[in-house]
């Protein structure tokens, strides 16, 4: 992730000093050097200098992979601005630096657990002003991240210790987020107005799928339809004027098809010729062969390779594809949407398998060789399963004796240390690594997993914490993990910005400032030697 030089402390400070100057006394009270610290603990002042930001680092990091597969990137779906800020501040810490590591907004997430009509299913049914709220809070904490830690290093500073080059080299926690806009809300008019706020909030990356908006459904649920080509290129074109009229040039636009998983479409498309896009995507709607006079009034009629053939539909009005045409219908949406402005591609899949997404994806780079895509690591795939059951079928075809193994139960905790449970897992490891290499995947993400880790940590605490443990349940599960680990919201009161307030009250008051810290914060008992910390984690282990 690159460093910010346009605003370094020296140059605030001569900004600073050049104000005073123009103002004169009347900005006596002003410190030139507690503003320029404020300056430069505030970098970016409006979501569309993060979206600009953000959106040259995604250009870069996807001309790195394009020179080198192993340089993918990845993320981890947030739902709320603490939760990201954690997230970037353990990437920091563990890691050393951001680079290549992003955040994902999820729209399911969104419905489940944002909208204030209470949890809702991933149909498109939530406000959609929520997506865009939900990306400029993410921001604000992740800006709030900066300043509590670059507050510390000024105090630091300010102590006499030699800080000065990791304050003027300072890496930002602000990242790109991928943010998912569902199936655009509406009609390209819609889709555009919504963008808008999307992209003034931070986003410099969009995320749009080919259903029908009114019909939207999860991408692993059943029950999807699809639109044409056309439908689907006019509300790319849609977000990719807004970005232009925003002035984020680079803005990046991540074309989804769920044509694997959908049978369904709603529409006929008007073919104006033969062979145009129109006319291949009729083409694989379902039909059958019929006479003029055995058609019923009202019929709807095509004329098919000389003959007349009435399509395949539903009671509710819908039409039907062919059986297995889905993977042609994926093939020639990627194309299409590459051919059509879009930067990215994302093809939700079955399961997680990196044989059959490099057979799309191969077909596609026939046709358009930079294809890369975003993939859904999803929580929504049994991933024990499906790598246990791939391992399976390796061993079998190794001539390994399998028969040790129940077929219908490789979920079972019994064979969590045999062979099969460590090639599978080692294939879950790789997979990023794989899929990136052989399928053409930039970015891998999970959508879901900060939802996933609330419920599994809520239920462990409240297990012991309402049973024999009481207390103890969250002392040692939680709190001493905190202080061991050095998880930065264990002085929550600093995290919740105590720290900085205090020292911006003395900026505006002085020693009048009424301030938090002292000797009765009972912050201050967490306050240990990091040494110490490390070592009492190992033995804890």
């Amino acid at each position: 992730m690159k460093n910010l030089p346009q605003s370094n402390y020296s140059s605030a400070l001569q900004t600073v000093r050049n104000l005073k100057e123009k103002y004169g006394k009347t900005w006596n009270t002003i410190s030139t050097e507690n503003a320029a610290r404020m300056v430069i603990q505030n970098r970016f002042k409006t979501g569309l200098d993060i979206a600009k930001y953000t959106a040259a680092i995604m250009r870069e990091d996807m001309a790195a992979y394009d020179a080198d597969s192993s340089k993918y990137t990845q993320s981890l779906g947030c739902w709320h601005g603490f939760v990201a800020q954690q997230k970037m501040i353990a990437v920091k810490k563990h890691h050393k630096t951001t680079s290549k590591k992003y955040l994902y907004l999820s729209g399911w997430m969104v419905a489940a657990l944002r909208s204030e009509f209470g949890p809702l299913p991933d149909q498109s049914m939530h406000e959609k002003t929520a997506v865009s709220g939900l990306i400029a809070e993410i921001y604000d904490f992740l800006r709030q991240a900066d300043a509590i830690e670059l507050n510390d290093l000024f105090r630091k500073l300010e102590k006499g210790e030699d800080v000065q080059d990791q304050i003027d080299n300072y890496e930002t926690h602000v990242v790109p987020i991928i943010a998912d806009i569902d199936a655009g809300f509406g009609n390209e008019e819609a889709t555009y107005l919504l963008a808008k706020k999307m992209i003034q909030a931070g986003a410099c990356a969009i995320q749009i799928e080919n259903q029908v908006s009114d019909a939207k459904q999860c991408g692993h649920q059943d029950g999807k339809v699809t639109v044409p080509h056309e439908d689907f290129i006019a509300k790319l074109n849609a977000i990719r004027y807004a970005f232009l009229e925003l002035g984020v040039d680079d803005g990046i636009i991540v074309a989804r098809t769920d044509s694997e998983g959908a049978s369904l479409t709603q529409k006929l498309p008007v073919s104006q010729e033969p062979g145009d896009l129109a006319s291949k995507y009729l083409a694989f709607v379902e039909a059958e062969e019929i006479a003029i006079y055995d058609a019923k009034e009202d019929d709807v009629l095509l004329k098919r390779d000389g003959k007349l053939v009435r399509p395949v539909r539903l009671a509710n009005g819908l039409y039907k594809f062919k059986n297995g045409s889905n993977i042609d219908r994926v093939v020639l949406d990627c194309i299409t949407s590459l051919q059509n402005g879009a930067d990215l591609l994302w093809i939700e899949t079955p399961t997680p398998n990196v044989q059959q997404i490099a057979h799309m994806v191969n077909r596609i780079k026939e046709v358009m060789p930079n294809a890369k895509l975003v993939y859904n690591n999803s929580p929504s795939f049994n991933w024990t399963l499906n790598f246990r059951n791939q391992a399976f079928e390796e061993m079998l075809a190794e001539g390994e004796n399998m028969t040790a193994y129940d077929r219908n139960n490789l979920m079972a905790a019994e064979y969590d240390t045999t062979e099969l449970c460590f090639r599978a897992d080692k294939m879950i490891r790789t997979f990023q690594i794989d899929a990136a290499r052989y399928a053409g995947v930039f970015h891998h993400l999970i959508t879901l997993p900060t939802y996933h880790t609330t419920a599994l940590h809520m239920n462990n605490l409240t297990e012991g914490y309402f049973g024999e443990e009481g207390m103890l349940a969250y002392v040692k599960g939680v709190q001493r993990q905190e202080i061991r680990k050095g998880v930065s919201c264990v002085k929550h009161q600093r995290m919740a910005g105590s720290n900085l307030g205090d020292d911006h009250k003395t900026f505006f008051a002085g020693d009048k400032a009424l301030k938090a810290g002292g000797e009765k914060n009972t912050s201050n008992q967490f306050e240990i030697d990091e040494h110490v910390a490390k070592r009492e984690l190992v033995l804890d282990k």
